[in-house]
């Protein structure tokens, strides 16, 4: 699948670390979500951990009421994640691995390997109309996994192409791009996430099978200095420049 505009989600975990930094109401991640979806974001993901750092319940059941646009809803695989996503019944879910002693979501889900396993999970999801996302590293097997389990749409997990330096950015942005196309070829939506930022966000932008970025830490870091409407304003700008939009 190939668009002309990419759809923006604005995860707001980190609006939630903030606020359990102090143990209080302040600040209030709903209230941030909100201030995006005014700003233009097309989505909203926050992540539900086992541990709860960041996100609490209470959090996601107030996004599903207050909200006018999609909550992409990030869970682990577990039992408890599955109870609550369907009886919430958020627009998505996106599947993440997820381990307590990380600080943040590190590599993608190894689909393969746990092939029987997430194809229970998903039919579930699926059952109670809950569309399902996998968030992976761009890899043909784990694509080709993820497309024989019936996920609606992956997400590819860009960490390493920000994170790496000099030439080896261009060895990780040619595999986002080869992974892309792939799933463009196999007609299984593609969205990409993790770690984008100013710097970062054109060069993705330009692949043209992406169809939706979910940007979180930079935004809501970023904010800090000039504010969550203007961060997201500009970043769509960059956005749109790398797609080519005037």
């Amino acid at each position: 699948m190939i668009t002309n505009k990419i759809r923006l989600g604005v995860n707001i975990d980190h609006v939630a670390t903030v606020r359990n930094a102090r143990g209080g109401i302040y600040p209030d991640p709903v209230k941030a979500a909100l201030i995006a979806q005014k700003a233009g974001a097309d989505g909203i993901t926050a992540h539900l951990r086992e541990d709860r750092r960041h996100i609490k319940d209470h959090d996601i059941e107030k996004l599903m009421a207050e909200l006018t646009i999609p909550l992409n809803f990030e869970m682990a695989a577990t039992e408890e994640m599955l109870k609550i996503a369907t009886r919430l019944k958020p627009a998505s879910s996106c599947i993440v691995p997820e381990k307590r002693e990380e600080l943040t979501t590190e590599g993608g889900l190894d689909v393969v390997n746990n092939f029987n396993y997430l194809n229970e999970y998903i039919s579930k999801l699926n059952s109670a109309g809950v569309s399902v996302s996998l968030f992976i590293d761009p890899d043909v097997e784990q694509i080709k996994a993820s497309k024989e389990l019936g996920a609606d749409k992956v997400e590819l997990h860009t960490g390493s192409y920000v994170d790496a330096k000099g030439s080896c950015r261009e060895v990780e942005l040619e595999r986002l791009r080869a992974g892309a196309k792939f799933c463009g070829n196999i007609d299984l939506e593609v969205h990409a996430g993790h770690g984008l930022n100013y710097e970062t966000v054109i060069a993705v932008a330009k692949i043209p099978e992406f169809t939706e970025f979910n940007i979180g830490h930079f935004l809501i870091g970023e904010s800090i200095f000039v504010g969550l409407e203007r961060t997201i304003l500009d970043m769509r700008i960059l956005m749109d420049k790398g797609r080519e939009i005037n």
